[in-house]
């Protein structure tokens, strides 16, 4: 799985879950979701079981703050250092 369909997958999945109904447009890779309200604490705990399920990341061996969840972009690269699945391709 390529960083593109990370990243897609990911923003899909932000949009539906967080932002369903709303104009999306400015969700950009680099768009600050915790600054902005898309995500919160609530919200961080879902995306958080949704890219275990997804993407076999295991967060228990994993530090990582905020800065993790800041935005698509550090998300997906989170997700491509971390999971079962992408390191496994």
């Amino acid at each position: 799985m390529t960083s593109k369909d990370i990243a897609a997958e990911i923003r899909a999945y932000v949009v539906a879950e967080y932002l369903a109904g709303e104009d999306a447009s400015d969700l950009t890779g680099d768009y600050a979701l915790i600054d902005n309200g898309v995500i919160d604490s609530l919200g961080l705990i879902r995306l958080i079981s949704h890219l275990t399920e997804t993407y076999q990341v295991s967060f228990d061996d994993i530090e990582f703050g905020p800065d993790n969840f800041r935005s698509l972009d550090a998300i997906v690269e989170l997700v491509k250092t971390n999971s079962a699945a992408t390191t496994a391709a």
